[in-house]
């Protein structure tokens, strides 16, 4: 990867306070694109992105932005947007004022960054709200406000702390069909969140850490095709449930079948054998199968493999 391109590397991260280790040599790579950051409350996750903006120095191991080291950097800052996980500190200000002000604190002049301020709040759902005082606004629009500014800089790179907090079921998918836009425009993205449903709907891509330490990266699918030693729960559709239960009961790897009204369920360490015995049986045999596939790919169903 260009080393200008938009992009975080972490090259064996820790911080900690006094005994405390939060983070606890993280190493990894992010391009363009949204990568998801995923763990419980206590993760370490808010200490490594604020090691990541600049905020905090590590205690041991290193990290660069865009190719740079963030720590008393402007310069790499101005290619940074940051949804932090405090609320906006100018609460008696507008969401347009305070956005514009921000902006141009990135060089750009008065008339420019009024500009963006509007297009960006617009961009985000508060065209409507915009010179209302952000004290007044709820927990969601005080989020939306707060990526407002972090956008209207047009950054490279995207640090989004639980962007989506507070947020109402209309306001969440707009943002994440947002977020998704983001990444598809080249931007490096990394959206941190303990909620997996909310990951899941943005990213395939994640990074799960516990207790400090990565454990695991890469796609949702990949990280659950390591777990070799975990087996795979497929579901069925089917009008003949004992009959097929009966063919599946032989396939080697099989450790569990269960049959309920229209379909199996079946526990195997083997999915591909599985899933080309039922295409065969379909085909060759006519027994009547209708859909079937995992039922725990999900990123709610890797991470509680990881961490029990």
């Amino acid at each position: 990867m260009n080393d200008d391109a938009p992009s975080i590397r972490l090259d064996r991260l820790s911080k900690w306070y006094g005994d405390v280790l939060a983070v606890n040599e993280v190493s990894a790579e992010f391009g363009p694109g949204v990568t998801g950051l995923l763990g419980p409350n206590g993760a370490g996750k808010s200490t490594l992105l604020k090691v990541v903006t600049g905020m905090l120095y590590p205690s041991l191991g290193g990290v660069t932005v865009c190719g740079e080291r963030p720590f008393d950097a402007p310069h790499v800052m101005r290619r940074v947007g940051l949804v932090p996980e405090q609320d906006p500190i100018y609460s008696g200000a507008s969401a347009f004022e305070v956005t514009a002000y921000l902006t141009r604190l990135h060089g750009f002049s008065a008339a420019e960054a009024a500009a963006r301020a509007q297009t960006t709040l617009e961009r985000v759902g508060l065209a409507a709200a915009m010179d209302r005082p952000v004290r007044g606004y709820s927990k969601g629009m005080r989020q939306r406000a707060k990526l407002a500014q972090a956008l209207a800089h047009d950054p490279d790179v995207l640090i989004l702390d639980e962007p989506l907090n507070g947020m109402d079921p209309v306001a969440r998918r707009d943002v994440v069909q947002l977020i998704h836009d983001l990444g598809a425009e080249g931007r490096c993205v990394l959206v941190s969140s303990h909620v997996l449903h909310e990951v899941e709907s943005m990213t395939k891509r994640v990074l799960l850490m516990d207790h400090g330490r990565v454990i695991a990266d890469g796609t949702i699918a990949e990280i659950r095709r390591d777990l070799s030693d975990r087996p795979l729960t497929i579901r069925v559709e089917t009008s003949a449930p004992r009959e097929l239960a009966g063919r599946i009961v032989l396939l080697e790897g099989v450790e569990r079948v269960d049959v309920g009204p229209g379909l199996v369920v079946v526990m195997t360490k083997r999915p591909n054998d599985v899933f080309a015995g039922l295409a065969a049986w379909a085909v060759d045999d006519h027994v009547p199968i209708g859909g079937y596939g995992p039922t725990d790919e999900s990123l709610e169903a890797v991470f509680r493999y990881l961490t029990t």
